[in-house]
């Protein structure tokens, strides 16, 4: 995980606030997943109770430590400041996902209409209400490309193509690989109350 410049600043602010800021690292894990996007922990802690089971490394003078089960979750990550500025703190822009069917078994049976409909049910949409929304099959056309809309939440969001890149499209072609693409179907300007906006 690299950190930007602006990140750095706010970071090492922080850090000097704290009692023995020279014993501190900050410490960053993932910490779960919420639809196809990690969840994360950042904390200062002891450098010396982060020596064991994790990647430790330095920024321009400031102690990472990753515990090494996110280490190749977070290759490619970048910590950063929200773009308003420092009003949000800070974001993690992060160019892995997790996957919505990791845990899941499901058996797809039927037409190709019937085991795209059966993997939304059961593993897209449980992981896309997390943020209010849902995708449904739109249509399959002859070369087995499937249509897609995106609604509730998802309808308008700004995150919307990176989920159904990443989440929804993957999902749907590992599982069912006769498909050939996904494809967005949804009308994103007609959103009336997106997740993120």
């Amino acid at each position: 995980m690299t950190v930007t410049a602006e990140a750095l600043d706010l970071v090492m602010e922080i850090l000097s606030t704290e009692d023995r800021p020279d014993e501190l690292a900050l410490r960053v894990e993932i910490t779960g997943t919420q639809g196809v996007e990690y969840t994360y922990d950042l904390c200062f802690d002891d450098i010396d109770s982060m020596l064991d089971g994790y990647q430790n490394y330095t920024v321009e003078g400031l102690p990472i430590s990753i515990p090494i089960g996110s280490v190749d979750k977070l290759r490619g990550a970048v910590l950063d400041l929200p773009r308003a500025g420092r009003q949000g703190g800070l974001v993690i822009r992060n160019p892995n996902r997790s996957d919505p069917m990791a845990g899941i078994d499901i058996e797809l049976s039927g037409e190709l209409s019937d085991k795209v409909r059966q993997l939304l049910e059961h593993a897209i949409n449980p992981a896309l209400a997390s943020h209010g929304g849902y995708a449904e099959l739109k249509g399959i056309d002859e070369q087995n490309n499937v249509y897609v809309f995106m609604g509730g939440g998802c309808q308008g969001c700004s995150a919307s193509a990176m989920t159904l890149k990443m989440g929804i499209q993957r999902s749907i072609k590992d599982h069912i690989p006769e498909v050939l693409e996904v494809i967005d179907a949804t009308d994103h300007s007609q959103g009336e109350n997106p997740y993120y906006n």
